[in-house]
């Protein structure tokens, strides 16, 4: 590990509401894990709502969401605590008191909050995963999860570039029958309702850098429901043609 990434993780542990817990400290009972059910009173001191952005990366979103709105706790979580810090050290040098960071996979939500803990999930710019429908942020396997921490009804927030997650994000949500509330291929070029409206107030790290290569930007909301029986879409999606994080076009093979 580099000095530089030294230290950052040094600092991280020395921030206010940093929290890092690996599958090792959760099997040995980490105290983190005993926070399920009481992050508003123990961590934000308040009973406002909790929001999550996962797979937070640098937590700009994360801050800038809590900045405009101080009426919710908003929970950056990612497994990279190296992009982390710089979300986690802003958050910090702007006093903000309702924003806190968890270093984890996403896949473990459970271990860390209580059953309808979570009120709103914020999912911005995943790599869309496009060999493995189990890694896709809004697969099945994981809103099993969600909905093991989110309240009923609560919204569930899709930004990408990707039209492959899009496209793949409708086709779940169809087989299984959730409630759309917006849907749109092209945020910044249709008309405003409320919920394009707050997904149009912010721009990600990533978002800022698709706009200006002439991308689209998608976004998806929908609400939570309770299922037990969450089916994988049966459809062959057009792979995209660029790469997620390179942003490169490819040739189509």
């Amino acid at each position: 590990m580099s000095k530089n990434k030294q230290k950052k993780f040094q600092e991280m542990r020395e921030l206010a509401r940093v929290y890092q817990c690996t599958f090792r400290d959760i099997q040995a009972g980490s105290p983190i894990v005993q926070m399920a059910g009481h992050w508003r009173e123990k961590v934000f001191g308040n009973t406002n709502p909790i929001v999550l952005e996962l797979g937070c990366g640098h937590g700009d979103y994360t801050v800038g969401l809590a900045r405009e709105d101080r009426t919710r706790n908003y929970i950056g979580v990612d497994i990279k605590g190296a992009r982390m810090w710089a979300g986690a050290k802003q958050a910090a040098e702007e006093g903000l008191t309702n924003v806190a960071f968890l270093r984890t996979q996403i896949e473990m939500l459970p271990h860390f909050f209580a059953d309808g803990e979570v009120d709103e999930i914020w999912i911005t710019f995943p790599d869309p995963q496009m060999k493995k429908a189990t890694k896709r942020l809004t697969s099945t396997y994981f809103m099993q999860r969600y909905q093991k921490v989110m309240r009923e009804g609560g919204m569930i927030h899709l930004k990408t570039d990707s039209p492959f997650l899009s496209t793949y994000t409708r086709a779940m949500l169809q087989e299984n029958g959730y409630v759309v509330a917006a849907d749109t291929d092209d945020l910044y070029g249709c008309e405003d309702t409320p919920y394009l409206v707050q997904a149009k107030a912010l721009q990600t790290h990533y978002e800022k850098q698709w706009i200006e290569r002439g991308m689209t930007i998608k976004y998806i909301c929908w609400q939570l429901a309770r299922k037990d029986d969450l089916r994988e879409p049966e459809i062959e999606i057009e792979k995209d043609t660029y790469r997620s994080y390179g942003r490169d076009y490819l040739t189509q093979k």
